[in-house]
């Protein structure tokens, strides 16, 4: 397992820089309720979610924010990430779908624009202590 763990990470500052960016987008939706905004942190939440997160906008502007900062490199574990994403990938998916049904989302919204908050200003990602809770649940039935 270590070896796996040492192959499957990312950048701590990366991911943080791009919560901050999802934080922004989600502040801006709250605040303006333009549709574009989550359909956005769909598309981009379901591309770092499903294994293509080189094509994330997000993480790409990520990148450069790291660069021009300097910041270092700290590796963490990569899967509790990616299942973090794919849990803002269904909040902005909700979110999406409530707008356009004319449903107030801003409880999702809210919701999601606090986890992103954590993570980037705290470095607390709550999808990866559910994924750490859920692993051995997994294991046990066969999906890890």
């Amino acid at each position: 397992m270590s070896e796996i763990k040492h192959i499957a990470q990312i950048n701590e500052y990366k991911v943080r820089t791009i919560a901050f960016l999802v934080l922004i987008l989600a502040i801006g939706y709250l605040e303006t309720g333009w549709l574009l905004l989550p359909i956005l942190l769909v598309i981009d939440f379901g591309l770092r979610a499903f294994d293509a997160g080189k094509y994330s906008p997000l993480a790409r502007i990520s990148d450069l924010i790291v660069k021009l900062f300097s910041f270092p490199t700290k590796p963490i574990y990569f899967p509790p990430k990616r299942f973090a994403a794919r849990v803002g990938f269904a909040f902005s998916v909700t979110i999406t779908v409530l707008h356009l049904l004319g449903i107030s989302a801003i409880w999702v919204a809210g919701i999601l624009t606090f986890f992103a908050a954590l993570e980037s200003l705290a470095g607390i990602c709550a999808g990866c202590y559910v994924y750490d809770w859920l692993l051995p649940v997994w294991r046990k039935i066969g999906l890890e």
